[in-house]
């Protein structure tokens, strides 16, 4: 957070310095942007395979092979949702929400992929349905569908407040894990990672740069729809501040499941074929 009072006198040149236009940092244009007609086509017919209920203030795992869709849907009442994305085939390649950040921006719909860490950097994951795409940014910089924000944590809840809390989103992912791959606590905590806040208003305060949420716009039946480019193991917490318009990480929140269902469809999507290796050539250095 930059200070109210600087310690150092702006320079002359101060605001030709500041007028400089921005480049970004990125370009995408050479990335592939999908036809999401195909996908929107596939769906006809479609069966569901599985469906995955999420306790409010809880975890849980699912699986979704690639070529198959995924859907989180809120049921009962305005909630959101961290998602967390593993390679099932290698759980070391996991969504990578920054370099996501960076090629996207920083909230996510209709048409995103989610990619995965280095050295895999791949697509796991395309965005093909947003029923909240209407949503845009809102007058305060508020956007649904973040990749800005880390996740609740009981390490930062102690940090600020001094309790514990054993119902933050990484507590809970780290449990669903822990299930998901027999692997004690304290090893399944380190698969955790950043993620994708399903359904969450944030943004940026404009004065002071800091990290914000607000009421979720999300009701009963608006859902975020995904493809599995990959065999893919899936983490999603229903997160204990509810819809975030209050609190964070709080048995005071008013919280509600939310429902992932894994659809087949009768045939892939007219052109997908599964992402390969990333190209780099690691024998010549990092």
């Amino acid at each position: 957070m930059k200070p109210d009072t600087p310690s150092h006198p702006a320079p002359a040149d101060a605001p030709a310095r500041k007028s400089i236009a921005p480049v970004i940092c990125y370009p995408v244009e050479t990335l592939p942007r999908r036809d999401l007609a195909p996908y929107r086509t596939a769906r006809a017919g479609w069966t569901r395979i599985t469906e995955t209920l999420i306790p409010a203030r809880d975890a849980r795992s699912f699986d979704v092979p690639a070529g198959h869709f995924f859907r989180i849907t809120s049921v009962d009442g305005p909630q959101v949702g961290d998602l967390n994305l593993w390679s099932a085939a290698d759980p070391a390649e996991r969504f990578f929400s920054g370099k996501t950040r960076a090629l996207h921006g920083t909230h996510l719909s209709s048409g995103d992929h989610l990619w995965s860490c280095l050295p895999y950097l791949r697509p796991m994951a395309l965005i093909t349905d947003d029923s909240l795409d209407w949503y845009g940014f809102d007058a305060f910089g508020g956007a649904v569908h973040d990749v800005i924000g880390t996740r609740c944590d009981p390490y930062t809840h102690n940090l600020l407040s001094g309790g514990q809390y054993h119902h933050c989103c990484h507590s809970n992912l780290t449990r669903a894990m822990a299930l998901r791959l027999n692997l004690p606590l304290h090893a399944a905590e380190f698969a955790v990672h950043d993620v994708l806040n399903v359904f969450m208003c944030t943004g940026f305060t404009r004065d002071t740069g800091q990290y914000f949420m607000k009421a979720s716009p999300v009701r009963p039946g608006d859902y975020l729809e995904f493809f599995a480019e990959i065999d893919l193991i899936g983490a999603l917490s229903a997160c204990p501040g509810g819809d975030c318009s209050a609190k964070h990480s709080s048995d005071q929140a008013t919280c509600h499941p939310l429902l992932v269902e894994v659809f087949k469809p009768q045939e892939a999507p007219a052109g997908w074929t599964p992402p390969g290796a990333n190209g780099y050539d690691r024998t010549h250095g990092r």
